[in-house]
């Protein structure tokens, strides 16, 4: 062993044994110093993620609360619903009232209430006194009457046979523009009872047997109610007017219930009829509806000369709600006012008006343009609102066929 080593140990050692009392703080302080260096980083890291994080989820906390249901949400909720369930009932109830029309005779339906035959000559009478009452109450005229002509061109016939035949022609011709506008001053549209389909029929009506009776009474109820709708959008578009020739709407040419443009308004007349299916109906209906459990679908056809720029006011009016009165199907109940809006129109055409023509030859409509606008339109029944008075004799066929027509088409 090398001896000079060995004390050179042994003498560090004693210098370590004096200083041993230092020894264990000067560790515990390395280590200390070794801890704190990389804890206080990462705590400075750790602090930063803590505040990000907070920070973000205080946000996310803030926009829950500021979304968050309260707890009152529920009765909102429930008014909603009740809000809901109160606009479908009112509009099952607006949908009732609709059909609940006044009558024209409130002894036949659902069933006679007089044993008398009477009764359906007096529904007539009574249908062609309302038609009367519709024309008068929009101030309607005809053109001149080949009477009114003949009385206004007396005394120029026997001047103009004295001057010669082409002189008198010209003066016959001045005449008779004269009696065309003052007619024409005088009203708010042209219209006569008889374009009302209908109005005739009632006029030569023969009792045959009382199912007919209560048939044909039934379906011109239906009809009258169509004609009155009409008449109410023509007196809406012309109020304010003072002549023809200041009226949207000119003149009333046709109402029945067929495709044609003209009818026959006599014994011949085409009474309404409910539309089942493609077959019977006027023109296809794009809407689809067809009588069913919960609705009747009856067609009808109006002409009438508008100003261009009424067309489709004419249409957006036929189609609009409506009021009426209504007393109840005895006709002695409280009056009450309800609405109604039934009419879609199917088909439109529009054609120009030639002023020479023996149609339109003795009318005047002013100067501003005019045509001829032709609609075939449906009217819907609410069966709910006026089942009650619908005849069996009526109703029961109607199921029935009702029943076939959804066979076939299943």
């Amino acid at each position: 062993m090398d001896i000079p080593k060995f004390k050179d140990v042994i003498q560090k050692l004693s210098f370590l044994r004096n200083y041993s009392s230092l020894i264990l703080p000067v560790i515990i302080t390395v280590v200390a110093v070794l801890l704190f260096v990389p804890t206080q980083l990462m705590s400075t890291k750790l602090k930063k993620q803590i505040e990000r994080e907070s920070i973000s989820l205080g946000r996310n906390i803030q926009s829950l609360s500021e979304s968050a249901v309260s707890r009152n949400q529920w009765e909102i909720e429930q008014e909603y619903q009740q809000k809901y369930e109160r606009d479908a009932n009112q509009t099952e109830v607006f949908a009732r009232q609709s059909s609940q029309r006044p009558l024209l005779s409130y002894k036949i339906f659902p069933a006679p209430k007089d044993p008398s035959t009477l009764i359906f000559g007096q529904f007539g009478q009574q249908f062609r006194r309302s038609a009367d009452r519709l024309i008068a109450n929009i101030n309607a005229l005809s053109c001149p009457t080949e009477a009114e002509l003949r009385k206004g061109l007396q005394g120029s016939s026997r001047q103009g046979f004295e001057e010669g035949t082409e002189k008198r022609s010209e003066v016959e011709a001045t005449i008779t523009d004269v009696l065309c506008r003052e007619k024409a001053q005088s009203a708010f549209v042209y219209a006569v009872p008889t374009d009302l389909s209908g109005y005739e029929f009632w006029e030569e009506y023969e009792y045959t047997g009382i199912d007919a009776a209560v048939e044909d009474c039934w379906y011109w109820q239906l009809g009258y109610w169509v004609i009155e709708d009409i008449i109410d959008t023509i007196d809406s578009l012309n109020t304010g007017s003072d002549s023809v020739f200041t009226s949207p709407v000119k003149r009333l040419m046709a109402v029945n219930f067929e495709a044609g443009k003209k009818t026959d308004g006599g014994k011949a007349a085409t009474r309404p009829s409910y539309v089942l299916s493609s077959k019977n109906a006027i023109a296809e209906p794009h809407t689809g509806r067809f009588c069913n459990d919960d609705i009747d679908v009856v067609h009808f056809h109006v002409v009438v000369v508008v100003d261009t720029k009424a067309i489709l006011p004419f249409m957006q009016k036929l189609c609009s709600a409506k009021q009426h009165k209504f007393r109840g199907f005895s006709g002695e109940e409280q009056e009450r006012v309800f609405k109604h809006n039934q009419i879609t129109v199917l088909e439109s055409n529009i054609s120009p008006i030639d002023r020479e023509n023996a149609t339109h030859y003795l009318y005047r409509y002013g100067e501003d343009a005019v045509v001829e606008l032709d609609l075939i339109c449906e009217y819907v029944f609410d069966k709910k609102g006026y089942d009650d008075i619908k005849p069996e004799l009526i109703k029961e066929p109607l199921q029935n066929t009702a029943e076939q027509v959804e066979n076939v088409r299943r």
